[in-house]
C-alpha cells in the first residue's frame, strides 16, 4: 500500500494492491483481489470486492457496490472479472457487478465515464469510453454499449442489447432493441426517433458528413422494400462514408436483439 492514504475506518483486505496516490476514506471496505491503480479516490463508505480493477484517477462516491456477486442465478462463485477505466466518476449507490461463466467472465467500463447515482451496470456488459449514464439508469446483463452514448435519467436496456457509438437515449425509456450508432431513441417501449444530430455537432462531427448519414438514415428506414435490402444500398451509395459504414455495420452484424426502428415514419430530423 505504498503512496496510498487510508482512512483508519477503512478496511483493506491484505492482498489488495493499491497504487500511488490513491486514497480511501472513511468506513470503505476493499477486498484482497481488488486492484487500484495511481490516484484513485474512494470518498467514503464505498465497498469494492472480487477481482475488480479501477482505473487511474477514477472517484467513486459513498454507498457504490463495486464487484459483488453478480445479480444472476446461473453464477456459482467462478473468478470473474470487473475492469473500470481511467477517469471516471462513479456517483452515489451506484452497483457494477462483475462478469459471468456464461458471458465472458468480464464486466468492462471504458474511460472518461460518467456513472451518477443510483444507476445500475450489470454482469457481462461492455460500456465503451466517454458514457454518460444519469441518475436511475439501468443496464442489464450481455449489453454493449459504444463510446459517447448518453443515457436520460431512468431509462433501462435490456439484456444482450446493443448501443452503438454517440447514440442518445431519451429519459425514461425502456430500450429492447439494438439502437443503431448516431441514433436517438426515445419512448416506452423505445423508438427509434432519428440521429443525435445535437450530440454530432457537440462533437464537431463534419456538416456534409451529417448531411451524407441523414439521407442514408432517410435511405435504411425508408418503406420500400427489405430492411436488408435498404442496407445494402446504403451500403453501396455511401461507401466511401465512413459513419454510413458504422451504420451498415452496426444493422448486419445484429444477433441477439432486433434493429431499433422508428415508429411512424423514419424521423429523419
Amino acid at each position: 500500500m505504498s503512496g496510498a492514504l487510508v482512512h483508519p475506518t477503512a478496511i483493506v483486505g491484505s492482498g489488495a494492491q493499491l497504487g500511488n496516490g490513491v486514497k480511501i476514506g472513511p468506513y470503505c471496505i476493499v477486498g484482497d483481489k481488488a486492484v487500484l491503480f495511481d490516484n484513485v479516490e474512494l470518498i467514503s463508505h464505498v465497498s469494492v470486492d472480487g477481482h475488480t480493477e479501477i482505473g487511474a484517477s477514477t472517484r467513486i462516491f459513498p454507498f457504490a457496490s463495486i464487484g459483488h456477486q453478480p445479480q444472476d442465478r446461473k453464477y456459482h462463485g467462478e473468478a470473474s472479472r470487473l475492469v473500470i477505466g481511467e477517469r471516471c466518476d462513479i456517483r452515489e449507490s451506484v452497483t457494477i457487478n462483475p462478469g459471468t461463466e456464461a458471458g465472458g467472465m468480464l464486466t468492462s467500463i471504458g474511460n472518461d465515464c460518467l456513472i451518477m447515482a443510483s444507476a445500475h451496470v450489470a454482469h457481462d456488459a461492455i460500456l465503451g469510453n466517454n458514457v454518460i449514464m444519469a441518475n436511475y439508469v439501468g443496464i442489464a446483463g450481455h449489453c454493449q454499449i459504444g463510446d459517447n452514448v448518453t443515457f436520460g435519467g431512468s431509462s433501462v436496456v435490456h439484456q444482450r442489447t446493443r448501443v452503438g457509438p454517440h447514440a442518445f437515449i431519451g429519459a425514461h425509456s425502456m430500450v429492447d432493441g439494438d439502437i443503431i450508432p448516431y441514433g436517438m431513441a426515445v419512448g416506452n417501449r423505445a423508438a427509434l426517433t432519428g440521429l443525435n444530430l445535437v450530440g454530432l455537432k457537440r462533437r464537431k462531427f463534419d456538416r456534409e458528413a451529417i448531411h451524407r448519414l441523414r439521407a442514408a438514415y432517410r435511405m435504411i428506414f425508408a418503406s420500400e422494400g427489405t430492411l436488408r435490402e435498404r442496407v445494402e444500398d446504403a451500403a453501396g451509395l455511401f461507401r466511401e462514408d465512413a459513419l454510413v459504414q458504422d451504420v451498415v455495420a452496426f444493422i448486419t452484424a445484429a444477433a441477439d436483439r432486433p434493429i431499433m426502428l422508428p415508429r411512424n415514419g423514419n424521423n429523419a430530423d
